[in-house]
This record gives C-alpha cells, structure tokens and sequence, in this order.
C-alpha cells in the first residue's frame, strides 16, 4: 500500500511482521538472553505474594514469629533476585535494541542511496527527510526503551496470571475472565491505530515537504510575491496534521479510561469469589490473599503493557514508512547484468509526457556516435532537458527505446550505470566534509596527484590551492563557504575522476561566468578526448565547438547537423545564431 500518490511506498502489516523477525534473528542471541533473564525475575517477583500468602495461613495455624520471620527473610532475598535479574535482563535487552537501530539507520541509508533520482523527485525530499528523522527516531525509541520494557512486562504479566491458575483454576479463570472488557477496548482501539498514524506520518511529511520547498525557493518566493500563497500552504498543511494528531488523541482519550475503570473488576471479582468458595470450605484464606495480590500484582504489569502497544501503534506506522523503501524501485531490472557492447547511444521513436503535464517529447530518433561532440540547443520547453535525463537513464521512456551498446540505458544496474553515462546539471551539491571528500566521491582510491589534476582540469586548482589547508579544507555548515560556481567546478572535477565514455553536461557550466565556462568547457573537452560529450547549452559557443548540433523544437528533433551546415540551411539553429551575435533574424 501507499500512503499516497507522490509519496514513498508504505509497508504492509505482513511486510513490517517479517521485517521485524529478520531484526530479531540478526541478534537472536541476545534476544534469547534478554526473554530468559526476564523469566527467571518474573519468576523471582512470584514468590512475594504467594509467601504472604503462606505467612497468613502461618499465622492462622498458630505458628511462631520465626516462621513468620523466616518466611519474611525469603520475601526479601526473591525480592532482592528479582531486582538484580531485571537490571541484567533491561541491560541485554537495551543493548539489543541499539545494535538492532543501528541495523535499521544503515539500511534505510543503503535504501535510499538506492533509490532513482526520478523517485526521489516524484516523492519529494520531504517525505525522505520525515522518514529519515522522526521515523527512524521513534522507531529507536522503540527499539532502545519500549521494546525492552514491553519484553520484561509481558513475561510478568504472564507468569502472574499462570500463578493465579496455579494457586486455583477457578479463581485463574474468573480473573481471566474480569480482563474481558479490557481486551475489547484493546480490539476497538487497535482496528483504528495503525491507520490514524500512518495518516499523521503522511501529514508530517507533507508539512516537512512544504518546509522544505519554501525554504528552498525563498528567494523565488520573495521575487514573484508568493509569500501569501506559500503561507496558505502551509496553514494548510498544518491544519492537515492537527486533524491527525486530533484523531490519535481521541483515539487515546477513548481507550485507556475505559481500560483504567476495568483494573478493579478483576481483583474485585476474586476476592468475593474466594470469598464464597472459602465459606464452603473449598479454597483456604492464604490462597485467596495470594491471588488477590498477584491480580493487584498484574494491574502494574498490564498498564505498562496497555501503555507500550499504543506506543507500538505509533512507533508501528513509523516502521511501516521506514521500512516501505524496500518495496520503492530500485533502478534495477532483469537487464541489470547485461553489459553494453560498444558505447553507441541510440534514441529510437521516444515519446515523454510528465504525471500532470502533457507530452514534451514526442518521436525523438538520434544516434550518437563514440567519441562524439554533440550539442543539444533550442528555446526553453523544448524538451532537452527531458531528453538529457533520458539519455542518463534517471527517466524511462513513455515509448521507443534508448540504448546505450544495444542495452536500455535505464536498464543498467546504478554501478554500471554512472561508470558508463553521467549527467551533470547546473544544480551542484557540497557534502559535509574537505574538498578530498568532495572528490573521492566518484573515485575513492584516487590519489592527491589524481584530485590536484581534475581539479585543475576545471579551472579549480587555484582557489582551492588557497584554502587554509587545501585539500583537507572542510567545506559547507561549519566549514568554508563555497558559492555557486566553486559547486560547479567541484562536480565538474568529480565527473573528471569518474572517468565516463558519456558525459552529459545540461547548462552544467551555467554558473559560471562566460570567460571561465568558455575556459572550462574546453579544459574539459581536452581531459575528454576521444569520450562522448552531449551538451544542452543557450551559450552557442558550445554548439559551435561540438561535431554536430541537434536542434530541439516542441519536443521533436528538427535538425541536425553540423555548426557550418545549420547555419548554411537558414533554419531554426541559423536564426538562433543570427540572435546570439545580436544581428536581426532574417525575413
């Protein structure tokens, strides 16, 4: 199931239960320890009440103070066992809960480096963000604290109620049976928790994508005057999540009052039971007491339980969202294992439309060659942009085929993948952490020698040979700022170090003034040489530098040819070309 449209796949019920039993055999050992710790301190806690118990039929026998000391003593070293037993049994059991988080944060990593970038896009970052942060938190809740504590209060509860039957069937089955009421409210209350807060989980992630976005295109919000409509928005979105917050809360306001009213029925019950069958000489006076007090007993052991599921319910839905990434595409198929036979890239009768959006590709055919210089130009909404991304296999495509070596380039297994296409856009990332950081991201075993060359590549070799610590300079939150262009110049030098047959560059040097994109674009066609290189690109110097030019006009290809034989035909490219050196098109 789906928690909607745009957002990330949700897990099932099914799915969260087998998860959760792939967890427990991970560290099945220390699970085992910590369930036999707490039996052997439920069993330690049994001996209270049932020597009380023996001290008042002591005591109704006429026996001595040293019985009743003797007996008091017991109370006293099982109580003592109990307590020791129950540390040990919470400190296995917190350790196994750690162990077991960080087994969840690492996969819900891996998952999401996984993901394709067009899933990413379509979800948002901000259901990815809640996932990461809130989710996974509650979940280490869970796992650190109410696991372990539901772990020790069920065994107790457990053993307690064993021990009522043990004492007398009938009053065992008559406290079982006071208990009624409380499991129907557990029914009435579990039917809906599960979807109260996988709603409120899908509001928070809405509020955190919205956070997101506007804080994001702050700028772009302040230009067009937006502020009022990104504020409704978010009132919105708010309003949204106070509703499904209000629900759970009602949910809760329902189900433990009820449950607290029926604690008393059971003890209640067995006492005037006991009572009964006491008076007709069927069940001795110690033995009604030791059952009272183990049901009194159980009251502490149930409420921690009770309060823990509806913890659980919470902590459920969140593993739920958690642990959905698994069934998200991967970008992976059974085409995953071919491998490309040469490197020719062939793009036949492909057509592209958007979820919400017409079509912007419609019958594109192209073949670029190995080695080849090609640049992609045209009016903004032309569809190269698309046809970039499909080229790199971020997107498939509606109809036709593009193949790279004969095999569907979304096809190729991610690794493959980015070994053989890259795509570089003019939207730039600097991680957390130095500029070798930065770079061995596309080649880890690369060498200073082998980052100073990329680096100097792109033109960067001078500025980041005047950081304070140059290589070993961390960069963004709490390091040195890096502005827009410095971004670029960083990807562009990863992309030097991944060493691809294809690059696609898609207004990639856009940041750059036009000196040093001119510069750099030629630094790389050097480092280059003999690779594929297709640029989107409004700077026509570059479709004046490249083998050949694709024109792109209402999502069709609709020429394509050389700088000199475009210019000669006096089509689309001609009059673009006329335009950028400022002379007036031609009637």
């Amino acid at each position: 199931m789906t928690s909607g449209d745009a957002l990330l796949p949700v897990a099932g019920r099914a799915a969260v239960r087998r998860a959760t039993v792939r967890l427990v055999s991970a560290d099945r050992w220390a699970f085992t320890g910590a369930l036999g710790l707490n039996a052997l301190a439920a069993a330690a806690g049994l001996a209270g009440p049932w020597l009380v118990g023996r001290i008042v039929d002591a005591v109704r026998d006429g026996h001595g103070a040293g019985t009743v000391d003797r007996l008091a003593s017991w109370i006293v070293v099982c109580a003592l066992a109990q307590t020791l037993l129950a540390r040990w049994a919470r400190y296995v059991g917190y350790r196994f809960g750690e162990r077991t988080l960080a087994r969840v944060r690492e996969e819900y990593v891996e998952r999401v480096l996984a993901l394709p970038a067009s899933v990413v896009e379509r979800a948002g970052t901000g259901d990815l963000t809640a996932r990461g942060t809130a989710d996974v938190a509650t979940v280490g809740t869970t796992l650190r604290d109410v696991g372990p504590e539901l772990l020790v209060d069920t065994v107790q509860a457990v053993f307690v109620l064993g021990a009522v039957f043990a004492l007398d069937p009938l009053l065992g089955a008559f406290g079982l049976f006071g208990l009624t009421p409380i499991w129907l409210a557990l029914r009435w209350y579990l039917r809906r928790a599960r979807d109260g807060y996988l709603a409120e989980g899908a509001a928070t992630s809405q509020v955190a994508e919205i956070v997101a976005a506007t804080a994001a295109g702050a700028r772009t919000v302040e230009a067009f005057g937006l502020r009022e409509r990104r504020t409704a928005a978010s009132r919105d979105a708010l309003e949204a999540a106070r509703r499904t917050r209000l629900y759970t809360l009602r949910l809760r306001s329902v189900f433990f009052p009820a449950v607290e009213v029926t604690y008393t029925v059971p003890v209640v019950g067995v006492l005037l039971l006991g009572g009964w069958l006491h008076a007709r000489g069927t069940v001795g006076v110690g033995a009604v007491v030791a059952a009272a007090l183990y049901l009194r007993q159980f009251t502490e052991p149930l409420d921690q339980i009770l309060i823990r599921v509806e913890q659980l319910q919470s902590s459920g839905a969140s593993f739920a969202r958690v642990e959905g990434l698994a069934q998200a595409p991967r970008g992976e198929s059974e085409g995953a294992s071919a491998v490309p036979a040469d490197d020719r890239i062939e793009v036949r009768g492909v057509r592209y439309a958007y979820e919400r959006g017409g079509e912007v590709l419609g019958g594109v055919d192209l073949t670029v060659r190995p080695g080849e210089r090609l640049a992609v130009v045209g009016p903004s909404g032309a569809g190269k942009t698309t046809l970039s991304r499909l080229l790199a296999g971020i997107d498939r495509p509606g109809s036709g085929t593009v193949t790279v070596g004969g095999v569907p380039v979304a096809e190729l297994a991610p690794e493959l993948l980015r070994r053989q296409v890259v795509l570089v856009t003019q939207e730039h990332h600097v991680f957390l952490g130095t500029v070798r950081d930065n770079l061995r991201i596309a080649e880890p075993t690369a060498d200073d020698a082998a980052l100073w060359s990329a680096l100097a590549a792109v033109g960067a070799g001078d500025w980041v040979r005047g950081l304070p610590d140059g290589l070993d300079t961390r960069l963004g939150e709490g390091g040195r700022p890096t502005d827009g262009s410095q971004a670029q110049q960083l990807a562009l030098a990863r992309v030097v170090l991944a060493d691809p047959h294809t690059l696609i560059l898609d207004e990639a040097t856009a940041l750059l003034d036009p000196a040093t994109a001119r510069h750099t674009e030629r630094a790389l066609a050097a480092v280059l040489q003999g690779r594929t290189v297709i640029a989107v690109a409004h700077r026509l110097h570059t479709a004046h530098d490249a083998d050949r030019v694709a024109v792109m006009e209402g999502g069709r290809l609709t020429e394509l040819g050389t700088h000199e034989e475009l210019v000669a035909a006096g089509g689309a490219y001609a009059a673009l070309w006329r335009t950028w050196h400022g002379r007036a098109p031609e009637r």
